[in-house]
């Protein structure tokens, strides 16, 4: 799949560059006569059914936008039972990825014998490669509670498993687009990237086996959400919240781990540093040993070194910083979610696909809005889009839900002057202020 994306990518560099010889020289002329147009392209923190409401009474300025997401085409019946915990939901982004990351660390739990947070650490890579293929947490568990090494596969994690890094070998994208305000699911495209050559080939230490009686003795597995409830990215809560739902539910329904059911601590990370630490203090001492989260990879990478302290697994379905494969975890970090080294392949060639010359990346100051930025910075180049007909700009995120909006109003006279046809936003709820502050400025947003 990623050669042929490759080879795409080629085929598009070649028509930009026949695009900037032929008619560059025209475009700026053409422009001072009539009102500037930009296409908006979006990414996962902002390409949700929820996030025309950040733009209130302006909310129909998000129709035409497109932009990626990591996603898998979702089965109907995975969705029902979403639906199920929460009828009222509209977007699925991270369900998939939350449902799997409490799975997989549950089955973890099972294999090492023990609720313990590092020997769970040891299991949590082997359970995704090189055993028996179950799909649901009942068969795998049944595989597990007999020792059995199991190879799960599901929603989320279809083709190939963790690398020895913890984190998936490939990836699923999806294209989307707004008509209007609600994301077109007939529009929807679906690409692969990775390699399944990177899964991990490394056997996991045998687990210790169960023995009478110890259902009376093993603590019960506490697993501790840290998940956007509030703040910059809480749009994407709903989703999140349901998958871990859904798991605990089926996987309580199967018997739980370890002979006793599986306790659930709900927990905001407020896509906020202080909120987030402070969630975490309270599941150590709760005796948390999987905490799932957190939301943003800023947000992961301000908490980490406490959980590590504490000796606790921190396992994100949704952090896609790239810097954080490296991060030093002590082998306590891991996530569903695949970096955005892979995702800025595809934001590329969906930007180049519409023949866009002159484009604006637009992030958040943070590890996540600025790594990404440089990723599809660096793809771009690549394809041929020349170092001057690309401009980087990035806005400080709000301190906390209080705040005063995003003021983008400098950044969008900028983006205006420079005549960008494309601008790409890389951020979550607050970057709604970008498109307003675009439309002030008298940019004509294209549908």
């Amino acid at each position: 799949m990623l050669v042929s994306r490759r080879s795409r990518v080629a085929t598009l560099a070649a028509c930009a560059t026949i695009l900037l010889a032929t008619s560059a020289c025209g475009d700026d002329k053409a422009q001072e006569g009539s009102a500037q147009q930009v296409r908006l392209y979006g990414t996962d923190g902002n390409m949700l059914n929820s996030y025309p409401a950040e733009l209130k009474e302006r909310a129909d300025l998000v129709d035409g936008m497109k932009g990626t997401t990591p996603l898998t085409p979702l089965p109907e019946d995975f969705k029902g039972r979403l639906r199920s915990v929460n009828p009222a939901l509209t977007d699925y982004l991270y369900s998939a990825e939350t449902y799997d990351a409490v799975v997989i660390g549950v089955l973890a739990a099972q294999l090492a014998g023990s609720t313990d947070p590092a020997a769970i650490a040891k299991q949590i890579v082997g359970v995704t490669n090189n055993g028996q293929r179950c799909e649901t947490p009942a068969s795998c568990l049944t595989l597990a509670r007999a020792g059995q090494d199991i190879e799960y596969r599901s929603v989320s994690l279809t083709r190939a498993g963790f690398t020895d890094k913890g984190e998936p070998a490939t990836a699923s994208y999806a294209t989307l687009t707004f008509d209007g305000q609600q994301l077109n699911d007939g529009k929807t495209e679906f690409v692969g990237a990775g390699s399944e050559s990177a899964a991990s080939t490394k056997t996991p230490p045998k687990g210790r086996k169960p023995r009478a009686g110890d259902a009376d003795d093993q603590k019960p597995l506490i697993v501790g959400g840290l998940l956007p409830k509030t703040g910059d990215l809480a749009i994407a809560y709903p989703p999140m919240a349901a998958g871990a739902a859904l798991a605990i539910q089926e996987i309580n329904a199967a018997g739980g781990v370890l002979g006793k059911p599986v306790t659930w601590k709900d927990g905001d990370d407020g896509t906020n540093p202080a909120v987030a630490k402070a969630t975490v203090a309270k599941h150590v001492a709760d005796g948390v040993s999987i905490i799932i989260g957190a939301g943003a990879s800023g947000i992961s990478r301000e908490v980490l070194p406490d959980v590590v302290r504490a000796g606790k697994i921190l396992f994100s379905p949704s952090n896609t910083d790239s810097g954080l494969t490296d991060v030093e975890d002590k082998g306590l970090y891991f996530r569903t979610a695949p970096p955005d080294s892979l995702q800025g392949r595809a934001l590329a060639d969906v930007v180049l696909r519409d023949g866009s010359q002159k484009i604006v990346i637009v992030a958040r100051k943070d590890s996540y809005g600025e790594g990404l930025q440089a990723t599809v910075r660096d793809e771009l180049e690549k394809a041929g889009i020349p170092g001057d007909r690309l401009k980087l700009l990035t806005y400080d995120p709000p301190a906390d839900a209080k705040a005063a909006p995003v003021d983008f109003s400098g950044g969008a006279k900028e983006i205006k002057e420079f005549g960008a046809d494309a601008v790409l936003i890389i951020g979550f709820g607050e970057s709604a202020q970008v498109i307003r502050a675009l439309a002030d400025t008298g940019v004509q947003i294209r549908h």
